[in-house]
């Protein structure tokens, strides 16, 4: 992210207002610790989505992490099969609220793909 901005301010607000530049990065970033891990892709993504409907994760998160998930081949009906898999030991709250982020995502992918803004980006799921 530094080439894109010093500023952290301006990352931030670029971030939230789902400026590829910086989406583009945080996907490099993802793509570098799938290979880091000595995981097979799917299997790291879908523990990451895990990880993101645990902690609460807002959109722009799921946004990177969605893309990545669907250059890895994971179909919707694994991302459901995940938060199924984990409601019981995080509760059903988390994964109404991942529900309702995933979907904000994929609008936010959308917009963004409307705009012309995508540079490149791959698609979510």
């Amino acid at each position: 992210m530094g080439s894109t901005t010093t500023d952290p301010n301006k990352t931030l607000q670029m971030l939230g207002e789902g400026d590829m530049s910086v989406v583009d990065t945080l996907m490099r970033m993802t793509e570098v610790s799938v290979e880091e891990s000595g995981l097979d892709p799917e299997t790291f993504m879908l523990v990451r989505i895990a990880a993101l409907t645990t902690l609460d994760a807002p959109p722009a998160s799921w946004l990177v992490n969605l893309g990545v998930a669907g250059g890895a081949g994971i179909t919707p009906e694994r991302v459901v099969g995940t938060l199924i898999a984990i409601a019981p030991a995080i509760g059903t709250v988390r994964i109404v609220s991942a529900a309702g982020n995933i979907v904000r995502a994929l609008g936010l992918a959308t917009a963004i793909a409307d705009t012309g803004n995508g540079s490149g980006t791959k698609e979510p799921l």
